[in-house]
């Protein structure tokens, strides 16, 4: 394996998925950032006064700006790639599975990146952040995008006969699924008694969830855990290798 012709192919896709577009719809980053923001305008209008409320759902403001898009580019634009040809283009140089399915992400990424650079400076206002929550706030959400690029490139390809319409409903289902479900926007805390059952183990299933607890943690939102809090970083990071390794063994991009 050619780490650094993997790396640089990674780059050039997410150039060809990016650059082009911003220059052709520069609006489009605002457009993000706004729609980005509505969830944090409602939890500020009826959150009440708790300022706590109002920073927890700033940090799932912070980790879906990301994340909603990682998960939807994986499945929208292998789809759209099919019809354009542009699948079968990269195949043919050839190119690694996951340098195609990271590059694809990661193209959208540059789009979504200063709506997350302005969320975390506007955390940093708030005297939310610090040093090493930001460090640990990169790193997580690092590990969380490569988490849901893996997942979605790996389901896109078991879908291959599956219609373009239905197609884009999974990607939305799954990234309205992945962010709003399990507690990004608020604390796994408030799982831990509903219905009289402790439901906070929903916290570990999805890369979202992990992401946001880690940030809760770092930037003392949630009360330091140290246990869980290396435990959300330990099923985060098995969540990249895992699926990764099923990019890498399983996809089926290059048939037919």
């Amino acid at each position: 394996m050619n780490v650094a012709k993997m790396i640089r192919d990674t780059w050039i896709i997410a150039y060809m998925k990016s650059v082009p577009d911003i220059k052709r719809q520069p609006l489009m980053i605002l457009i993000l950032v706004g729609l980005s923001a509505i969830p944090l305008f409602f939890i500020g209008l009826f959150g009440g006064d708790d300022p706590a409320i109002f920073q927890t759902g700033l940090v799932g403001v912070i980790v879906s700006s990301i994340g909603f898009i990682a998960i939807t580019a994986s499945i929208q634009d292998l789809r759209f790639d099919r019809y354009v040809k542009l699948r079968e283009m990269v195949v043919a140089m050839p190119v690694h599975p996951l340098s195609y399915s990271m590059g694809l992400t990661l193209g959208f990424l540059i789009f979504a990146f200063p709506g997350f650079i302005a969320f975390i400076i506007y955390g940093v206002y708030l005297g939310l952040f610090g040093i090493v929550s930001i460090l640990m706030t990169f790193a997580s959400m690092i590990l969380c995008w490569l988490a849901l690029a893996a997942i979605g490139f790996t389901i896109a390809t078991y879908m291959q006969k599956t219609s373009p319409n239905t197609l884009g409903i999974v990607a939305n289902i799954m990234s309205f699924g992945f962010v709003f479900l399990p507690p990004v926007y608020y604390s796994e805390s408030m799982l831990t008694n509903l219905g009289g059952m402790d439901l906070s183990w929903i916290a570990y299933l999805f890369p979202t969830s992990n992401a946001a607890a880690i940030i809760r943690y770092s930037t003392g939102l949630t009360e330091w855990d140290s246990v869980a809090f290396m435990l959300h970083w330990l099923v985060l990071a098995l969540t990249v290798v895992i699926f990764s390794a099923l990019v890498v063994k399983k996809s089926r991009w290059r048939e037919n």
